[in-house]
Formats: C-alpha cells, structure tokens, sequence
C-alpha cells in the first residue's frame, strides 16, 4: 500500500469512532494547552522581571574617581578627583557598547528655601538631560532642562514630589524660585514618584539641575570672596594711607560675587553614569571604558586604575535566574500532563489494537505487509496527537489572553514554543503510539481472523 492509501485508512478508522477520537486526544490538548500557556506567561513574566531590573538600575554602571591617599590611608573612592566631561564624552563617543552616558555631581548639606520654608533635601544632582532616560525617570509636570541649558550654567531645576510636598505645601511648583546656598533656581519640571529605593532612601527628596551650575555655583568651583572695607586688618593699604579717606578696593557689589563666575581650565565631575546598550553587555563595557580611561588617564601597564567601575550585574545575574527557574517549573507541570496525554493515548491504541484484531488479521489476509499494519497505526496515533497539538495551540493561546485580560499578568508569544509544541505533539504521537503499532504489525493472520 502507498502511504497516502495508508493515511486514507487510516482516518477512515479514526472517523468511524469520533467520540473515542476525541476522548484521546484531551489529554493531548490539555498537555500542549498548558505547555502554550506557562510559555507564555512565563515568557511575559521574564520579560516584565527584566523591565523591573532595568529600572532599577541593574542595566547601569557607575564610573567613580579613584581614592587618595593621606599618610598612607586611603581617603575612600571619590577623594581623588579624576574624572572630567571629556571623559564621558569620550565614553560616549569611542565605546559602542555603551548607550548613554552623562556626568553627575553631587551636593549635599544644602538648604532648599522657598519663601519662609527652609528644608534640606536628601539629594542634590547636577547631571544632563539623558539622566532621567538612565534611571528611567518620568516627568509628570513640566520639562526636562536642555543641553544648551547645560551648556549655558543656566539656574533651572527639576524637583521630586517630596520636594513639592515639603517645600511648595503640594502646589504646582512650576516657573517658582527654589534657592539653594545663594543661587536662585527656577523650577521648570517636576519627576514622577519613585517611592523608596532598596535601601529604605526616598528617591523623591531630590533636586535635578544642569551639572555646569551645581558645580559651579554650588559646590565649589567658584572662587573669591567678598571683600567689607569695614573689616579689613590692621596691615591693608586703607590702614597704611589713612589720611586719604578713601579705601583703597573699591566695596563690590552685593551681588558681584554671584554673577562672576571663574570657570577653571579643568572641571571634575563625581561620577558618569552610564547605560550598556543591553543588560548582557554590561560585561564589555566595563572592559572598553576601562581600556579608555586608562588610555585618557595615561596610565602605566603596572599602575592601578584611578577610577572604579560599579554595576549590579550580580543583582541582576540572581532575578533572572530566579525567573527561569520559576519558568522552567512552570513548564516542567505543563510537560507532566502532556506525558500524561501521551499514556493516554498509548492506552486508547492499545484498546484500539484489540478491537480491530479480526480486521488487521482480513488485511494481512489480503496481501497487506506488517510495515503497512504499522504505518496505519502509526499515523493513527500522530493524527491524534497533531490534532490535539493544534487544539491545544488554539486553547493555550486563548487561555493566556484570559489570563492577561482578567489578571493583567503580563504574556508574550512565542512562535518558537508553537513550533516546538507541534513537534512534540508529533514525537508523543510516534514514541506512545509504537508499541500498539508495532503489537499489531506482529499478529498472526490466522489467529487474528480467529480472534472473537
């Protein structure tokens, strides 16, 4: 017999006994159902594990200036100030596996006043727009500063909803004056609430400014002091001509000191912050900005770095594995019942076999071979079983969306796991339907038209 007469037969028998059809291959259905449906929740649930991750900083590296030493005792990393704007620059320039970098600097122990509030805020960065696309930060009112803001040192700010509670009493704080130290800033944006961080800090206590103005208006960089004619010691030049009435430095302005900034040839930032262009580069670029650095820094084969690198690639490296392991749990029960589907189906053939005895036994009769007998069962079984892979496909697709529409668990399909659910509908169907096929290719004609 050709194969296509055997597939004819083959369901030609199956179709005179639909109902027992259809009970074999429930379990089937309910086995790739399951297999569909853990795939894709558990594909959904990696992928919103990862965005949780990446959100929360486990897709950044930090780059810090290196410590300095007093006495032979290391002041802590940070002391030393190593790090520049062209270094980031280059970072972002030279490093292809680095998606975005800016520089921070950090201020701290300021007083944020607006009106007769006083507060102190727990945070203070300078940085560049791209900041908030590295920690994933939303604005919820307002704008985000501008690199030419950043370039120009201009006295904008960006606030945290603490801020807003605590300094502005919950109004809109947007076009109001923040100062901090003796700088006026305008509030131009306000950030979207983070709530509290890993270690219990507030995220939201913070103020965002263009990393040009913190650096030089408040922390610092900014040189000259007033000058009061009226305070002057004993050995000034007002004090050696007191005859002339007349001090010898003209008294600045109140506001001279303020308005005159002198920019030093190199400014240090506190770190850069940066962003891998996927969270499994974050090993290179670690490897590509440290070859950089050492290269910008012009350091010695055999002198330690005067920068660290931080990341949280372990953090992430133990949620994920977390995730899979949940994954592959979940699929490790989908696969149970689909072997359970599989004995199932063994079973049925196995009554089948027994049934059909007097037929198989007409057949072989007639001239049919054994590997026809068994290619008739075979195919039997795996009509069976790719029917309920299809099935199964269907309802397993559909019981996600249930799953994502009523739970709001998140799903993703997976056009590898239908593949691999129509091959291992296949596969069940040859490896539990051999032994009924091969039982009934091996019976005696005679014996079998015996058979009562």
């Amino acid at each position: 017999m050709s194969v296509f007469s055997t597939i004819h037969v083959a369901f030609k028998a199956l179709l005179r006994n639909p109902t027992r059809a259809l009970l074999t291959t429930l379990g089937i259905v309910i086995g790739i159902a399951a297999v569909i449906t853990m795939m894709e929740i558990g594909n959904g649930s990696s992928q919103s594990i990862k965005s949780s991750i990446e959100k929360m900083g486990a897709n950044t590296i930090l780059v810090l200036p290196g410590a300095s030493r007093r006495g032979g005792v290391s002041q802590g990393s940070g002391s030393r100030m190593t790090l520049t704007p062209e270094d980031c620059e280059a970072i972002l320039r030279e490093c292809t596996t680095v998606g975005r970098a800016v520089p921070v600097v950090n201020g701290q122990g300021y007083q944020a006043i607006s009106g007769n509030v006083n507060y102190a805020p727990r945070q203070i960065s300078g940085s560049a727009p791209d900041f908030l696309e590295i920690r994933n930060w939303e604005i919820e009112e307002g704008r985000n500063f501008t690199e030419r803001e950043v370039e120009a040192r201009s006295r904008v700010c960006l606030v945290g909803s603490t801020i807003v509670r605590e300094v502005f009493g919950g109004r809109s704080p947007i076009d109001s004056e923040l100062r901090i130290k003796d700088t006026a800033f305008k509030v131009i944006g306000v950030l979207k609430s983070k709530g509290a961080n890993m270690m219990g800090a507030d995220e939201d206590d913070i103020i965002i400014a263009p990393w040009t103005t913190v650096r030089l208006r408040l922390t610092g960089l900014k040189t000259g002091t007033a000058t009061d004619t009226t305070s002057i010691a004993a050995t000034s030049p007002s004090d050696l001509y007191p005859a002339e009435g007349i001090a010898f430095y003209p008294e600045p302005t109140e506001n001279a000191e303020t308005d005159t900034l002198l920019v030093p040839k190199f400014i240090q930032v506190d770190m850069i912050l940066m962003t891998a262009v996927s969270p499994d580069k974050v090993g290179d670029v670690e490897e590509e900005v440290t070859a950089l650095l050492r290269e910008r820094h012009r350091l010695k084969a055999d002198e330690e770095n005067d920068f660290h690198i931080r990341n949280s690639a372990e953090f992430m490296k133990m949620l994920t594995g977390t995730s899979a392991v949940m994954t592959n749990l979940l699929l490790g029960v989908a696969l149970i019942s689909l072997i359970v589907g599989g004995v199932g189906i063994m079973n049925i053939m196995l009554v089948s076999v027994t049934e059909r005895t007097r037929e198989i036994g007409l057949r072989m009769a007639v001239g049919a071979r054994s590997r026809d007998i068994l290619q008739q069962f075979l195919i039997e079984s795996m009509v069976l079983c790719l029917v309920g892979g299809v099935v199964g496909i269907l309802l397993g697709h559909g019981s996600a969306l249930l799953v994502q529409k009523y739970l709001n668990w998140p799903i993703i399909s997976s056009p590898e796991a239908v593949v691999a659910a129509v091959v291992v509908s296949a596969a069940v169907g040859v490896v539990f339907g051999f032994y009924p096929a091969w039982k009934a290719s091996r019976l005696d004609p005679i014996e079998a038209l015996r058979y009562e």
